[in-house]
């Protein structure tokens, strides 16, 4: 089991910089303190497959499939239809 990882270690920060044009909305000094909530919304919403790939590895897939089925209400509907569906899916059969 991978322990969770904090929002602010240094290969979560490096990925967000990585991927900083994903969250062009917040104020570049403010992209590294994003939580991983906002962070594993944005990637699977936004990113390719390689950012998927990368995130189920700094996360571990179980990680990134909790904070994925943990988002409630107004935060759930963020979601695009068709990328819940299909990481609902793929969390399922592998997390």
């Amino acid at each position: 089991m991978t322990p969770p990882h904090k929002h602010n270690a240094p290969e979560i920060k490096a990925f967000i910089r990585e991927h900083s044009s994903l969250f062009w909305y917040t104020p570049e000094d403010q992209k590294e303190n994003i939580s991983l909530e906002l962070l594993v919304e944005t990637i699977l919403n936004y990113g390719d497959m390689d950012a998927v790939r990368k995130l189920c590895s700094l996360l571990g897939i179980s990680e990134t499939a909790r904070i994925f089925f943990g988002a409630e209400g107004r935060k759930k509907l963020n979601y695009y239809p068709e990328v819940h569906s299909f990481f609902s899916l793929v969390f399922k059969k592998y997390a």
